[in-house]
């Protein structure tokens, strides 16, 4: 079975009952992301997450199969969830379906993979496989999106407010949902009680450019917050963030944090700085606390070497893909650490 965005929902029950192996590719993460989602949440009874990446199964692409046709230590059910890049599934997967054998649900999320792929060739004429491929998507489809992630979380949005949440999320549909979530909680919102929504609630929750999704991840690091930077990794791989574009607006922040640092001089007073500037519109008062807590960790030659850094991790993240999410978590606790008070 093959499917686009554009027949996708329609596909998918049907998928859900009759396919085991699941890949979804194309250039557009998220909603590749959300589609393996949606699919899961089709199945009868989708029982415990067993999770590999890419890189595990194309080192061992027996693995796959012995995983997909054992039992749970409770005898329950389980599926299995891949995050993968480009073909590295496709020998597992060769494995995997020729052999008829009854087994666990596979779902393959191949970022920088297409339905020309040699995965998705290998699957698309199966009646047992589904492939799936997703395009980047328009300002006008992800507000669509956003109206129907409230709906659901119990939340009233007006077209205007579902613009700038998708606005926000960079078109991201998992940064979206994520601050639909906030917005409900800060609501007290549910389907049994709908809350609308306004401006003033958005503001207090809300991402208000493509970077803020991010952002406590990044003030978590570069405020040295280590008891905090566990709970921020879990959250960017339960997103499923991109690795790059995270660390892009890690070099966003080093760059405004360079420029604040020039302004104020070696010897200036930080907190004076940043609350002037602040007065000024020249940084915005949210971000007041987190940028005097950073430029007072970064200043000098360190924040220099913080700027070398990000780029070598940069270079890292390119050159070695299957284990970008390693490396990305490792090289940020290390910056963490870093920028952590001495006691």
């Amino acid at each position: 079975m093959k499917a686009t965005q554009k027949d996708f929902k329609a596909q998918a029950p049907r998928a859900a009952k009759e396919a085991r192996v699941f890949f979804f590719c194309g250039p557009d993460e998220a909603g590749a992301h959300d589609a393996a989602h949606h699919v899961l949440s089709l199945l009868p009874d989708p029982g415990e997450r067993v999770e590999f990446s890419g890189a595990d199964i194309k080192r061992d692409p027996v693995r796959l199969s012995d995983e997909a046709r054992s039992s749970s230590l409770f005898g329950d059910s389980r599926h299995i969830w891949i995050r993968a890049t480009g073909d590295e599934a496709h020998d597992a997967l060769e494995n995997l379906v020729a052999d008829d054998t009854p087994g666990w649900p596979v779902l393959v999320v191949a970022s920088g993979a297409t339905d020309k792929s040699r995965t998705a060739k290998l699957l698309a004429g199966r009646g047992d496989a589904l492939v799936a491929m997703f395009y980047p998507p328009d300002l006008r489809s992800v507000t669509g999106a956003v109206r129907d992630m409230a709906d659901a979380a119990g939340v009233t949005l007006s077209g205007d407010l579902a613009e700038r949440i998708a606005k926000a999320a960079a078109l991201d549909t998992r940064l979206a949902q994520s601050e639909v979530t906030k917005l409900a909680l800060y609501l007290d919102a549910s389907p049994q009680a709908p809350r609308k929504a306004d401006a003033d609630a958005l503001e207090a929750i809300g991402a208000r450019t493509e970077d803020d999704g991010f952002m406590s991840l990044v003030n978590v690091v570069l405020g040295g917050e280590v008891a905090k930077l566990s709970g921020e990794l879990k959250r960017m791989h339960e997103l499923g963030l991109n690795p790059v574009g995270l660390l892009l607006a890690f070099e966003r922040r080093a760059t405004q944090l360079a420029q604040l640092a020039a302004r104020m001089g070696p010897r200036g007073n930080v907190r004076q700085f940043i609350e002037a500037e602040s007065s000024a519109k020249r940084v915005f008062w949210k971000d007041s606390r987190d940028l005097i807590q950073q430029l007072t960790a970064w200043r000098g030659r360190k924040l220099a070497r913080l700027v070398d850094r990000l780029i070598e991790l940069h270079r890292q993240l390119l050159a070695n893909s299957q284990n970008a999410e390693l490396l990305l978590a490792q090289g940020l606790a290390e910056i963490a650490r870093a920028a952590a008070p001495r006691t």
